[in-house]
């Protein structure tokens, strides 16, 4: 909180220990510091990470804040989740235009990325990377990778299928072509089409040059296929996996369904912050290290050296760099890795804080690598494969649809996890599995044969598949390998693939075991005292984590009625397919989707309780609910998340029902009385900062007191402010006036040395309020920043009550304006004396189809009659409330349907049909119409072009666009146009020579040196503008004037 409130970072020092021998003596320095890391809020190194809810209001956190972003220079930062391709695994695709087939591989090391591509084109299949100069046939490949015979190469590519063979043998014709029969002729092959400069940082610059053989030998050991390392010349497991890419390559030819699908969840990866964040330090850190080596050869080069070399200065001063380099980056969002040349822009995002659901919404946020120009559908498309792991309906409208995804509720981000340990029991699991590189080709492919793939990579064989599946995931499940390790088969390729690495999404799932679900009632009763939790169940065997892989191969029931004998497992809830934030909409299966996603926006921007701490806080903006409450229908997931305990909304009285002409296309008629007992009242506020800096010379800016008028009476304009300068708490503060009277001095250069001294004046440059509506002073803060200057923070606060044109919003994505306010009297009133809050209009309800909207109204009023919250529950694919709320309504003397006999207020008669009614929760959206209403005679002008200034900041004029012109061109309203676009705007009077038709001053014409000709006209000043701009680049531009009353002919 403090962080927040000085404009500090919340980062912690990192240390290092270093040994160095100095005149033969080992000298040992411990706990040096070198750089500060941003922490990330209630992670493991945070203060609050394993703070109670007391601890947590001693130090002023909000118990409920979800954490996971950073706090930079005082503003809240979030990381947000990367999708991108998977790395080192090998992806097949189709060329629709030339109808080859191409398998590719983004190889990802710690020294380096690249990209590799076996390609199949008119029958021939080449090989190429970015270091090759041009692609390079696939056998000269192979022969280069350990000299293999074309008998083996045949084998490992095709094995004993004819079909292959036959495909693949054309290739051995281009090795024949080129000349190339052994393996060193293939490495001089390879070695003369590397790119020259190659790896330029192992090598000094004037080193030996290399012979081609040589070259080609680096290439294919470091460059190509990068992620598969070669130990002591070894290079068969590369020629595996170049072969393995060739045949399903020629498979895909063949099949086109074996071409893999880019949007398949399973083979994309999540980059999370510490993914992110390690890329840039690493890189941060490998910069700090050359030039703190830098620095020593530098001291060491002076030939008369003072002192004794002491590292722990330069280490100190360098390792600032690392600390600026992790804020910058987290600040900015650009993430620069120099090795990878990644560059990536608007990777942070500052935390919204407009309510407690948007803040909890970014954290789920993914944000995808691609452009939102190109009007590429795939990748916006919902696939198949994102059922349970990330939100169906929560993805913004627009460019961004369906590029920007939420988390679904449960879902997991694995982290790496070890491969030692799964390499070891890959062997002891099944007799028969041998590691793959004991094997020749057609071994591998023989049917039958499965390839075990750790990480993509070919790794070990067997004969047993299932078995060695069952017994892998048996001891996955006692917990011997991590949770996190997944195992799926895949029939086409005969393959077992075993990940572990990071960033592969996953969710949890009860085990069935011969019909019968894992979990037993003894284990829902310890979880009911306390005394289990998710965890021991993990531990137990009860549930596991599939990721989008091994999900393909489960036989999944949704509840325990569905189970069969070859269900492997059980969902624990249907309804957390959705995220969080579409997880507060009641009955969500009831209504039309779009609806369900519209109303993911708008709770997003929907007005209540921040956090418990919101009244500490300065943000720039916060809007905060005077009266929020819980809403009457609720789910479990608002339970789980804690939005009934940090609300953004008002249960309201609803009646259905065409009103005063008032309501047409979704307005809302607003009951006055309700207004002034407080429904959706608000308050907004903002804050203003100033800082007095120090200068170079010693001056510093500062506080000057309010300025006096003859009569020693404080001016207007300081009306606000105290002796010292700011403003007072609690006074009225209207637009114009000043809130902090700063003053900086005029001279910020002289040195003060001799004769070069500045005046000591100061000049004020002071901090007014400037919006038009008054405010009230909330707070003042004077602190100071990490680097000891004063910083001043005034917070204004405004009270703002629904009035006309504010938005309004039910949880359907039914949004509205207030179209009137109508006193309490002449409201409709039942018999029970019920006056509604809301009159809705009906026509919202029939072509947007939001049934859940009138369920929501049925349920809650049922609940309130029979006074059950535990009536109130909504939760998708659960309940469908018709039949029993209609019985709870009977029974307490409603009628079933929810309609009641209502009496007009107005004409004092009873309303002719029967009205729907009952509390439906609304949510008051933060675009008011007092921040958006603009309008404007005359004002200021833009210097350059005359014209109006646009925008409602700068009392902008209201521009007549280019389509309103097309309109008023095609209905001949000429001179209309001529007064919109030219008098009003800006019309100016010019001289214009008749005989030259330039610009004359003043009745005389230059050009013409004569008086004769020159006439007066109007122009636009834009246009006139143009004309001079164009003389002065040496165009002549000529007026050619029409006589204004012409002659008639």
């Amino acid at each position: 909180m403090e962080c927040r409130l000085r404009d500090m970072t919340y980062a912690a020092p990192v240390v290092v220990d270093i040994v160095y021998s100095r005149d033969r003596k080992r000298i040992v320095r411990k706990d040096i510091p070198l750089c500060r890391i941003p922490v990330m809020l209630k992670s493991s190194k945070c203060v609050l990470s394993k703070a109670t809810n007391a601890q947590m209001e001693i130090m002023n956190e909000c118990p409920l804040d979800p954490g996971g972003y950073f706090i930079i220079n005082g503003t809240e930062k979030v990381i947000l989740i990367q999708e991108q391709l998977s790395k080192n695994r090998v992806i097949v695709e189709a060329d629709e235009k030339t109808g080859g087939v191409q398998a590719s591989v983004t190889s990802s090391t710690h020294e380096r990325k690249s990209k590799t591509y076996v390609i199949l084109k008119k029958d021939r299949i080449v090989l190429n990377h970015n270091v090759l100069v041009e692609p390079i046939p696939i056998v000269i490949v192979l022969k280069a990778l350990g000299g293999l015979s074309d008998y083996q190469i045949l084998e490992l590519v095709a094995g004993g299928d004819a079909l292959y063979q036959d495909d693949f043998l054309v290739n051995f014709d281009e090795a024949t072509r080129a000349g190339v029969f052994t393996q060193q002729q293939a490495l001089e092959y390879i070695g003369l089409r590397v790119k020259m400069g190659g790896s330029k940082k192992g090598r000094s610059p004037n080193a030996p040059r290399r012979s081609p053989v040589e070259e080609g030998l680096d290439a294919l050991t470091n460059l190509i296929i990068a992620h598969i390392t070669i130990e002591d010349l070894d290079f068969y497991p590369k020629a595996i996996y170049i072969a393995m890419m060739v045949r399903r390559v020629l498979m895909a030819a063949h099949n086109p369904k074996l071409i893999d699908d880019r949007d398949f969840v399973g083979n994309k990866r999540f980059e999370l912050a510490g993914q992110l964040l390690s890329l840039l330090f690493e890189d941060q850190f490998k910069m700090f290290i050359a030039s703190l080596k830098g620095n020593m050869e530098y001291f060491f080069k002076k030939p008369n050296r003072t002192s004794a070399y002491d590292p722990v200065g330069p280490i100190s001063s360098q390792g600032q760099y690392i600390t600026q380099g992790l804020n910058r980056a987290i600040q900015s969002g650009n993430w620069t890795v120099r090795r990878f040349n990644m560059n990536r822009a608007g990777v942070t995002h500052v935390l919204s804080r407009l309510s407690y659901i948007s803040a909890l919404g970014m954290m789920t946020r993914i944000s995808s690598q691609f452009e939102k120009t190109r009007k590429v559908s795939g990748p916006r498309a919902l696939h198949p494969s994102q059922w349970g792991m990330l939100c169906t309906s929560d993805t913004p409208e627009g460019e961004a649809c369906g590029l920007v995804k939420n988390l679904a509720l449960m879902t997991h981000i694995t982290t790496n996890a070890d491969e030692e340990p799964v390499k070891d029991c890959i062997f002891d699991l099944v007799p028969g599995v041998e590691p793959i590189r004991v094997f020749t080709g057609s071994e591998m492919h023989r049917p039958g044969s499965y390839i075990i793939h750790l990480n993509g990579t070919p790794f070990a064989l067997t004969r047993h598949p299932k078995q060695f599946a069952a017994r892998f995931r048996t001891l996955r499940r006692r917990g011997h390998i991590s949770p996190f390790v997944s195992i799926h088969t895949n029939e086409h390729f005969s393959a077992i693939h075993i990940a572990t690495d990071e960033g592969r999404i996953c969710r949890p799932y009860i085990i069935v075991k011969d019909g019968k679900s894992r979990l037993k009632p003894e284990h829902l009763r310890l979880l009911q005292l306390g005394k289990a939790s998710f965890d021991d169940f993990l531990r137990l065997g009860v549930v596991e984590y599939l990721d989008v892989n091994e999900e393909n191969d489960a036989l999944i029931a949704m509840n325990e009625d569905e189970i069969t004998r070859a269900t492997t497992h059980m969902e624990i809830e249907p309804f957390t397919i959705l995220g969080a934030v579409a997880g507060l909409i009641p009955f969500p299966h009831h209504n039309q989707s779009p609806r369900n996603t519209y109303q993911c926006a708008m709770g997003k921007q929907a007005i209540g309780a921040i956090a418990y701490n919101q009244f500490n806080r300065i943000d720039t903006l916060l809007y905060t609910l005077v009266y929020p409450q819980r809403p009457m229908v609720i789910t479990k997931t608002i339970q789980l998340i804690h939005y009934d305990k940090l609300p953004a909304g008002q249960n309201a009285t609803v009646v259905v029902m065409s009103y005063s002409g008032y309501d047409i296309e979704d307005a809302l008629v607003l009951n006055k009385a309700s207004c002034d007992r407080g429904f959706g009242r608000c308050q907004v506020f903002r804050k203003y900062t100033a800082e007095l800096q120090q200068y170079a010379n010693g001056r510093k800016d500062r506080l000057g007191g309010p300025q006096k008028d003859e009569e020693g009476r404080t001016i207007a304009k300081h009306a606000c402010l105290d002796r010292d300068g700011l403003a007072i708490v609690g006074y009225q503060i209207r637009s114009g006036e000043t809130m902090i009277m700063k003053e900086t001095p005029v001279d910020v250069t002289s040195t003060g040395i001799g004769g070069d001294r500045g005046s000591d004046a100061y000049v004020p440059a002071p901090v007014n309020y400037r919006i038009n509506d008054p405010a009230y002073i909330d707070k003042v803060m004077v602190s100071n920043t990490e680097k000891n200057t004063a910083i001043i923070k005034v917070q204004t606060r405004q009270t703002r009550r629904p009035e006309l044109g504010d938005k309004f919003s039910s949880r359907h994505g039914q949004k509205g304006v207030v179209g009137i306010i109508v006193n309490q009297e002449d409201m409709p009133f039942s018999d029970s004396g019920i006056v509604p809050d809301i009159i809705m209009n009906p026509h919202g309800f029939p072509s947007r189809m939001t049934v859940g909207k009138l369920f929501e109204c049925l349920t809650g009023k049922a609940a309130v009659v029979a006074g059950r919250p535990d009536y109130g529950f909504g939760d998708a694919f659960r309940s469908h409330p018709v039949e029993e709320m209609g019985r709870v309504l009977i029974e307490h003397g409603f009628s079933w349907e929810g309609k009641d006999y209502f009496t007009s207020g107005i004409t004092g008669n009873p309303h002719e049909a029967y009205l729907f009614n009952g509390p439906i929760y609304y949510q008051r959206l933060k675009h008011m119409v007092q921040d958006k209403m603009h309008s404007r005679s005359r004002g200021p002008r833009a210097i350059l072009t005359r014209q109006p200034t646009e925008g409602r900041s700068r009392d902008g004029g209201l521009r007549l666009g280019e389509m309103e012109r097309d309109c008023l061109i095609a209905y001949g309203a000429s001179q209309l146009l001529l007064e919109r676009l030219m008098i009003s705007s800006d019309a100016t009077q010019v001289d214009v020579c008749e005989a030259c038709g330039l610009f004359g001053y003043k009745g005389f014409c230059q050009t013409c040196q004569s008086t004769a000709n020159v006439t007066q006209m109007t122009m636009p000043y834009a246009a006139k503008l143009l004309v001079q701009e164009l003389i002065s680049m040496n165009v002549g531009v000529r007026m050619q004037l029409e006589d204004k009353f012409p002659h008639p002919r």
